[in-house]
């Protein structure tokens, strides 16, 4: 971080690193607590701001999740909705995504603290231009319903873009990445992808890679996984 930018941009934050959640600014995320370290974490996060950040594991060391695995650096900051604790001490918490950030370093922990924190650096969204967006943000709903007429019909009603209409660009993207089941190396680099105009571009390439594996693509019949 640069001299000149301010100091606020930069917090320490407890961080959740899991193998298959990719957490975007505007988009909710279920989850169920469980292990006593994110216990620890969440009570920890709950006498603070109530922010935790969420991180993706590195897939080569997604098996590797009871130790400290190596993260991807991106991550995107949740801030707890609701907590439930349930009886036996496990909890169901909502998060909702707030920002994009950067791990900026991840300092040792006393032998008490059970869970990970990291300094984290917040990322600012790269202008875009209005009228690219909008085309992106049209292009990407005539794709994703054709890929969901194409391989959920009978979800059309509940998930097609149209639910969605009345909210603003980043948050649209988000929900559409939340809903579809991409594998999490690709939702991170939909994470990384800096600029809502880019993201759009980014997100309609993979839907029509999906399209193009449905058959629906092009006229040469339907896609292969190389």
């Amino acid at each position: 971080m640069s001299a000149s930018e301010p100091d606020t941009l930069r917090h320490t934050v407890p961080v959740f690193p899991l193998a298959t959640v990719v957490l975007f600014p505007g988009a909710d995320c279920p989850l169920h607590i469980f292990e006593p370290r994110y216990r620890q974490m969440t009570v920890a996060a709950q006498a603070g701001d109530g922010r935790i950040g969420m991180v993706t594991v590195r897939p080569e060391h997604a098996g590797d999740l009871s130790g400290d695995p190596p993260v991807f650096p991106v991550g995107c900051m949740g801030q707890i909705l609701h907590c439930k604790e349930l009886d036996d001490g496990r909890l169901n918490i909502v998060l909702h995504g707030t920002t994009r950030f950067r791990i900026a370093d991840e300092p040792a922990r006393g032998a008490e603290q059970l869970f990970r924190t990291a300094v984290v650096e917040e990322l600012a969204e790269a202008p875009s231009d209005p009228a690219d967006v909008t085309r992106g943000r049209e292009r990407v709903s005539e794709v994703f319903g054709r890929l969901v007429e194409a391989v959920a019909p009978e979800r059309a009603e509940q998930i097609g873009p149209h639910r969605i209409a009345d909210v603003d660009d980043a948050t649209f993207l988000s929900i559409l990445v939340q809903v579809l089941n991409l594998p999490p190396v690709e939702r991170q680099t939909l994470l990384e992808t800096n600029g809502v105009g880019d993201r759009f571009d980014a997100l309609e390439s993979i839907l029509r890679f999906q399209l193009a594996q449905a058959g629906l693509g092009n006229r040469e019949g339907p896609g292969r996984v190389h």
